[in-house]
C-alpha cells in the first residue's frame, strides 16, 4: 500500500482524498495557505444537462454521476432542478438552448418558482439537476477526512505526489491555461428561489444560485485571461443588470462579496489524469469542477488500484 500526498485542497484534491480514503489508502493533504482554490468561488451547480449547451457529451454523461456522489458525501445537496429563462426579445436564445440540450420540459416559470409569476411566459425546466453550497460542501468533505485521521498540513509532502493544484501546476503542465471567472454574492429577503435560475442573453448570460439566509450567488463571466485581480466594473454592471431582469426587487439587494478566480483548463476544456515525472496530475476542471471532480476521483482510484 502506497502513501499518497495530495497537493491542494480544492474540490479536486478533496474528492481524490475522499475516494482514496474510502479504499483504505494512507493519505495526507498538503495545503498552500497563500492560494485560494478556484472552487471557493464556484456556483456549485450540478447541472450536466444545462452544460450540454456548450460542453461535449462526455461532460453530460459523466456529470450525471456527480449528483449521487455528492448526495452520498455531503448534507446540503438540493435536488430541485434548474430553470432557464430569457427576456422576450431573446426567446431565440431559449429555443437555441433547448435544441442543444436534453432532459428538459417547457414550462411556465411562475408555476415552478412563485416569485417568477407573470415575469416570463416560457422557460425550460431541467428537473433532475441539483446544486450545493460549494464552500459548505468542501468544508464537510474536509471535516469528514479529518475525522478519519487524514492529516492536513502546509509542510513538505512525504508520499507519492498527486498534484491537484490547478493553475499552480502550469510550470509542469505546459498546455494548461487560465479562464477567469467573476462572481458576486448579495442578500435580498424580498425574493425566494428554491433552485438555480439561468438567464440567457446573447452577450452576458448569467446564473443565479440561492444560498441560505436570503443570499444569492451570481456568476457569468468566462474570460480567457490569467488575471485574478478584483472584479471589473463592466462585469459587475452586467451581472447586476441581469439579476434585475430576473426580478426588480433585487435592485434593493445588498452586495456582500465579490470575487474572481482563474479556472485551470486544457485546450479541449476536458479534465485529465496525467502521470509525468513520477507524479500524478489531476487538473483542467475548467468550469466543471463540482460536476466532474468526483468522476475523475473514481477513475483515478480505479487506475491506480487496478
Amino acid at each position: 500500500m502506497a502513501y499518497w500526498s495530495i497537493l491542494g485542497s480544492g474540490v479536486t484534491g478533496l474528492c481524490i482524498a475522499t475516494a482514496l480514503c474510502e479504499k483504505g489508502e494512507k493519505i495526507e493533504v498538503v495545503e498552500n495557505p497563500n492560494i485560494q482554490a478556484a472552487s471557493y468561488f464556484a456556483g456549485g451547480m450540478l447541472a450536466p444537462f444545462c452544460e450540454g449547451e456548450s460542453a461535449p457529451d462526455i461532460v453530460v454523461k459523466n456529470g450525471q454521476l456527480s449528483v449521487e456522489w455528492w448526495d452520498n458525501h455531503v448534507s446540503n445537496v438540493k435536488k430541485t432542478g434548474t430553470i432557464v429563462i430569457a427576456p422576450p426579445r431573446d426567446m431565440s436564445e431559449l429555443r437555441r438552448f433547448a435544441n442543444m440540450t436534453i432532459c428538459h420540459e417547457w414550462v411556465d416559470p411562475g408555476k415552478i418558482e412563485k416569485d417568477l409569476k407573470g415575469r416570463f411566459s416560457e422557460g425550460l425546466f431541467f428537473p433532475s439537476e441539483a446544486f450545493i453550497d460549494p464552500r459548505l460542501a468542501l468544508q464537510e468533505l474536509k471535516e469528514n477526512l479529518k475525522n478519519k485521521g487524514v492529516s492536513f498540513h502546509t509542510g513538505s509532502p512525504k508520499g507519492k505526489i498527486i498534484d491537484c493544484t490547478g493553475m499552480a501546476a502550469t510550470s509542469s503542465l505546459k498546455n494548461l491555461r487560465a479562464v477567469r471567472g467573476e462572481m458576486l454574492i448579495f442578500e435580498c429577503h424580498e425574493v425566494n428561489f428554491l433552485r438555480p435560475i439561468r438567464l440567457l442573453h446573447p452577450r452576458f448570460p448569467c446564473y443565479l444560485v440561492p444560498r441560505a439566509n436570503g443570499r444569492f450567488m451570481v456568476g457569468a463571466t468566462m474570460v480567457e485571461s490569467n488575471d485574478d485581480s478584483p472584479i471589473s466594473a463592466r462585469a459587475l454592471i452586467e451581472m447586476l443588470s441581469s439579476v434585475y431582469a430576473i426580478h426588480p426587487a433585487f435592485a434593493e439587494a445588498r452586495i456582500i462579496e465579490t470575487g474572481t478566480g482563474c479556472r485551470p483548463s486544457f485546450p479541449d476544456n476536458i479534465p485529465q489524469i496525467i502521470e509525468q515525472d513520477g507524479k500524478f496530475y489531476i487538473n483542467g476542471m475548467y468550469r466543471h469542477g463540482f460536476l466532474l471532480a468526483p468522476v475523475l476521483a473514481l477513475d483515478f482510484v480505479k487506475k491506480i488500484l487496478g
